[in-house]
């Protein structure tokens, strides 16, 4: 999938179709890693832009304040020694119809960012997000607005297998691929597995999200005072 330089030149990937999502009637409550494995594979396909330059930052956020509801991910450079601890270099927003990725170090000014996720209007959903949100507020302070933790909505049917990669197999019935997630984020250029690996998984909370709201799961918005048990696993092992 080749890169072309797109609107406000954002680098944008070319439209593909979605995989199609089927729909069972009944789940189970954990599945086995050989289980998943035996999925098909399947990435998000639409249009990406990769928001690399200040310039494109507010074109990128007016998109997106037209949705009602996005998938939410962050990307860190990996740690690989105890006490290392990275900023976050890349954050997804996605919707209905395109994803958004920010290069969050190579932005000079993010207010008009923070001021989407602090925006209680739009209801971003994703998987383990306490960590993604304290971590944002490292590079500047915003007050989360309407952020639901998927995790906590999941265990509404008494699922223990609670992150991204099991609760995609169990609920949507394909599976992601990991194989970009121990990368460097940080980077300026990012490869097209990483775009394509960081689009997905955005996505895939949104689909989510969709999902369990479909079968009529409350919905908690997230409270930074508490401690939601789904912050602990960002994804599966």
């Amino acid at each position: 999938m080749g890169l072309r330089w797109g609107r406000g030149c954002a680098r944008v990937a070319k439209p593909f179709r979605f995989f199609p999502v089927p729909s069972p009637t009944t789940f189970p409550t954990t599945i086995a890693r050989e289980q998943v494995n035996a999925l098909p594979l399947a990435r998000y396909e639409g249009p990406i832009n990769v928001v690399a330059h200040s310039r494109d930052v507010h074109a990128a956020v007016d998109y997106l304040r037209d949705e009602t509801l996005l998938g939410f991910d962050t990307e860190s450079r990996p740690s690989f020694r105890r006490g290392d601890n990275h900023p976050v270099a890349l954050l997804q927003l996605a919707g209905a119809e395109r994803v958004y990725l920010f290069q969050l170090q190579l932005l000079e000014n993010l207010e008009p960012v923070y001021a989407l996720l602090a925006d209680p209007s739009i209801r971003k959903a994703g998987v383990a997000i306490r960590d993604d949100i304290r971590k944002l507020q490292e590079l500047g302070p915003f007050e989360p607005g309407n952020f639901v933790e998927i995790s906590d909505m999941s265990r509404r049917l008494e699922i223990s297998n609670t992150g991204l990669r099991n609760l995609c197999a169990m609920f949507l019935g394909y599976r992601v691929s990991k194989g970009a997630q121990v990368t460097n984020w940080a980077k300026p250029d990012l490869t097209q597995a990483q775009i394509a690996y960081a689009a997905t998984d955005a996505w895939v909370s949104r689909m989510l999200y969709l999902k369990f709201a479909g079968m009529g799961l409350p919905v908690e918005e997230y409270s930074a005072q508490e401690k939601p048990e789904g912050s602990r696993r960002r994804n599966d092992a």
